[in-house]
């Protein structure tokens, strides 16, 4: 069983002002396959923070997945991204790319998306849309691969398959 963490970068959300319900939603549909949520932080729209709990749940925690929401907007708030990039040491251009190829079916704004997935020792973190629609959409379009993706992340590809 893979370990989760999700970090919902929302100024309201922070404040107690706006319900999570992306991050709710993540949860749900993470653990509805088989992994385990093991942390949930609400973050303000702030780069340092959010790069902070992203090393936080890679290095102490030992996460093997981070999945965020909020922030990958044009707003002037949303540095998600970037908090995502100052971290990483590499990055994955697909799972964003398809993200954006399959949103961009159902909606032309997808295009807007400014999300990154990278990795960062042996976590990998996704930036997922903020509303929960998107998230849906989004996280359930990349699920099929993802599991195969940390299994070679992990390096236990070959084991899983075995049994």
């Amino acid at each position: 069983m893979f370990k989760v963490g999700i970090i919902t970068a929302s100024d309201k959300g922070s404040r107690g002002e706006r319900e999570d319900k992306s991050g709710e939603l993540i949860k749900e549909i993470m653990t509805a396959n088989g992994y385990e949520v093991i942390e949930w932080k609400i973050l303000p729209d702030e780069r340092e923070k959010i790069s902070k709990e992203l090393i936080n749940m890679c290095d102490n925690q030992k996460l093997d997945l981070i999945l965020t929401t909020g922030g990958t907007g044009f707003s002037p708030r949303d540095w998600t991204p970037e908090a995502t990039l100052d971290v990483i040491d590499r990055q994955v251009p697909g799972i964003p790319e398809a993200m954006r190829y399959y949103s961009l079916q159902i909606t032309p704004k997808a295009m807007l998306s400014r999300s990154v997935t990278g990795i960062r020792g042996e976590t990998l973190i996704i930036n997922l849309p903020g509303s929960p629609k998107a998230v849906k959409e989004n996280l359930e379009y990349v699920l099929p691969a993802l599991k195969h993706g940390l299994e070679i992340l992990k390096g236990i590809a070959g084991e899983c398959a075995k049994g």
